[in-house]
C-alpha cells in the first residue's frame, strides 16, 4: 500500500523508534522500546526533546507495530512531544496492547486521557510553574489516574517545589497514585531536592533521568 493510500486514522507523524533504557517512571532501569510521535501543543521553558516539535515522517500504525515487534522487547512507551495530539494515538495504544506489549504512555496531562485504553499505564507530568505552562494542567484528568500510573512533576526551582509540594498535600495524591519529583537537569541540585523532601517528610519520589546520567544529555535514540 502506498503512503497516500494509508487511510488518515492509520498514519502518524513518527520522530524515531528506538530500544534503550527507561530512564524515568516506575519502570526505570528496564530494557524498553520508544516509539516518539511528533507535535506538542506546549512549550515548557526546560523542554529537551524541541526537536520533536516538528518534522517526523509519516508512518502507518501496521509499520509503527512491525517495527517495535521486530525490536523484541516486551515494554512499550508512546511519548512525544505530546502523544495525544495524535487522534490515533488511543487505535495504536490498544494495537499495541493486543500485541501482547506491556504499555506505558507519556503525556502532559494537557490533553484529555479519558479514552486511553485501561491497560495502559498513564505516565502524567504536571506542570509547575517554571515551566511556563501551568495554566495549560488540565486537573479533571488527575481523577482518572490509577494507582498503577505515575504522576511526574519536573521541578527547576524551590518556588516550584513549594507548588508542588501543596498540591500533593491539598489533593493527597501519594495515597492515589505514585508521585515523582524530578529536578530539571542542570537547574536543580538533585540533592538539594533530597534535602527539601527529607526536611518535609513528604511522600513522594526523587526521580533522575536515568538516560541522562548513562549517556550525554542531549543523546537522541537512548
Amino acid at each position: 500500500m502506498s503512503p497516500t493510500a494509508i487511510p488518515l486514522d492509520r498514519r502518524l507523524r513518527v520522530i524515531e523508534i528506538y530500544a534503550s533504557i527507561q530512564g524515568e517512571s516506575a519502570w526505570a532501569g528496564l530494557p524498553c522500546t520508544f516509539v516518539r510521535l511528533a507535535g506538542c501543543n506546549l512549550r515548557c521553558t526546560w523542554c529537551d526533546s524541541v526537536y520533536t516539535f516538528t518534522g517526523g515522517e509519516r508512518h502507518s500504525i501496521d509499520q509503527v507495530l512491525d517495527r517495535v515487534d521486530a525490536l523484541g522487547i516486551g515494554l512499550v512507551e508512546l511519548t512525544g512531544g505530546e502523544p495525544l495530539a495524535h487522534r490515533q494515538a488511543p487505535t495504536l495504544l490498544q494495537e499495541l496492547i493486543d500485541r501482547g506489549h506491556q504499555v506505558l504512555l507519556e503525556t502532559s496531562g494537557s490533553l484529555d486521557i479519558s479514552g486511553v485504553p485501561d491497560p495502559v499505564h498513564v505516565i502524567m507530568d504536571l506542570k509547575a510553574p517554571d515551566s511556563g505552562e501551568e495554566h495549560a494542567n488540565l486537573w479533571s484528568n488527575l481523577p482518572l489516574l490509577r494507582a498503577k500510573d505515575n504522576l511526574k512533576i519536573v521541578l527547576a526551582s524551590r518556588r516550584d517545589y513549594e507548588w508542588a509540594r501543596e498540591i500533593v498535600r491539598r489533593h493527597d495524591f501519594a495515597r492515589q497514585v505514585p508521585v515523582y519529583f524530578s529536578p530539571v537537569w542542570g537547574q536543580l541540585s538533585p540533592a538539594e531536592l533530597a534535602a527539601w523532601l527529607t526536611q518535609d517528610v513528604l511522600e513522594v519520589r526523587l526521580q533522575l533521568q536515568l538516560h541522562k546520567i548513562l549517556w550525554p544529555a542531549e543523546t537522541r535514540g537512548v
